[in-house]
This record gives structure tokens, C-alpha cells and sequence, in this order.
């Protein structure tokens, strides 16, 4: 685990998130002493939004139909 003062971490923070994302810990300490730890959560997958393609596909009532294409195959 990596130590850190809080003022050299406001100057690398998009290098700290890159090394925490790589899953390293890193310790950001205050000069009153107190420290956090920053590390690594799992990702979370998308859920779906259940109806939000709703409106946006139509299906003709002729949909099943045979295609013209087709008739020399057709019985």
C-alpha cells in the first residue's frame, strides 16, 4: 500500500485512480493526522431498464406472412 500526502494527491489524482483501478491501495494522509484509504470495488454490471424500448419497435400485423421471394419454394 502506497502512502500519500493530501496535497501531492490533489496533483495526481487521475494517476491514483489508474493504480487503484489496477487494484493498488492507496493511503491519502492529512498533515492533522487523519487518512483515508482508497481502494478498489468490484464493477457493476448495467442492469437492464425493462421498457425502454417501448414505442420504438412496431411490428406490421403482415410480419408472418410468406414472402413473394419464396413462392417457387412453396408448396
Amino acid at each position: 500500500m502506497e502512502k500519500i500526502k493530501l496535497k501531492e494527491a490533489q496533483n495526481k489524482l487521475s494517476e491514483i485512480l489508474d493504480q487503484v483501478a489496477g487494484g493498488e491501495e492507496i493511503l491519502i494522509t492529512r498533515e492533522d493526522g487523519s487518512s483515508f484509504k482508497i481502494i478498489p470495488t468490484e464493477k457493476q454490471k448495467p442492469h437492464p431498464k425493462f421498457g425502454s424500448a417501448k414505442g420504438k419497435i412496431k411490428i406490421f400485423d403482415d410480419f408472418d406472412a410468406p414472402l413473394d421471394d419464396f413462392k417457387d419454394y412453396m408448396p
